[in-house]
């Protein structure tokens, strides 16, 4: 897997394998970074909540193009050790991302101590843990007041948008067996 643009464009990344584990296409990740760039993000103060990271290919995909800073939220041992890799590998310094070895849905169950402009949420298919999430994103205030909420699943996912109140859809894209939905706080 190779990022697709800004600063690190063409370096590869490691990606694992394993239950649940399926890194972002070039294609959904062109896609989802096409939209974002439609909305004109001023990317050198943009912060990234990367949750479910993975191998961080969203995220670095972020701060590829200038984001200012990133926290990649991942679960698994064996992929936060790869996104580890992945930072090293780019020489992206510890003031400008970190990783958390967590369960995303505890690391955003209490009050956040930072906001960010922009979140990540891409979790394993077929665990229904979007719904789990995203309203303690929102509540908790990890997105702050005109921040975008990008959200990777499985493309036959019901979302309801009473799951998720203070949030206004915006984009519903289907690619292949992927769905990308993109909110913006409306509260």
């Amino acid at each position: 897997m190779r990022i697709i643009a800004g600063k690190y464009r063409g370096r590869v990344l490691k990606t694992g394998s394993g239950p649940g584990y399926r890194p972002a296409t070039a294609k959904v990740r062109e896609a989802v970074f096409s939209m974002l760039q439609a909305r004109n993000p001023e990317w050198t103060s943009l912060h990234v909540l990367d949750l479910f990271a993975g191998s961080g290919a969203l995220g670095l995909e972020a701060l590829s193009r200038g984001a200012a800073g990133a926290v990649f939220v991942e679960k698994n041992p064996a992929a936060a050790g790869i996104l580890r890799e992945n930072l090293q590998l780019l020489n992206i310094p510890g003031n400008k991302a970190v990783v958390v070895q967590k369960d995303a849905g505890k690391y955003v169950g209490h009050k956040a101590g930072q906001s960010f402009g922009l979140v990540f949420v891409d979790p394993p298919y077929g665990m229904s843990l979007l719904s789990r999430v995203v309203p303690k994103v929102v509540d908790n205030a990890w997105l702050d007041s005109k921040g975008v909420l990008c959200a990777e699943v499985e493309v036959k996912l019901e979302v309801f948008q009473e799951e998720f109140p203070g949030l206004a859809l915006i984009k519903n894209k289907h690619y292949g067996q992927t769905r990308i939905l993109m909110w913006e706080r409306t509260s």
